[in-house]
């Protein structure tokens, strides 16, 4: 099983900008997920292709699991 946390986010020119994180803390509420969003959009640090990250678009958790029937490595 993989868990893993999607951050939509929308850019200045309204398209999406999709930030995935692999093995999120256990227990976040939408709150401080929504929260720590604003404090990357308030950073200023991702732009994409010239356009800035303007708002919370959505957030969520994807549980993954992956059963291999063949792996010859």
């Amino acid at each position: 099983m993989a868990l893993t946390l999607q951050l939509v986010f929308t850019k200045s020119d309204g398209k999406d900008f999709v930030l995935t994180v692999d093995e999120p803390r256990p227990g976040l509420t939408p709150t401080e997920v929504e929260t720590a969003m604003e404090q990357i959009i308030a950073a200023n640090v991702f732009k994409k292709d010239g356009d800035i990250l303007t708002a919370v678009k959505s957030a969520r958790l994807i549980d993954r699991s992956v059963d291999e029937l063949v792996n010859n490595k």
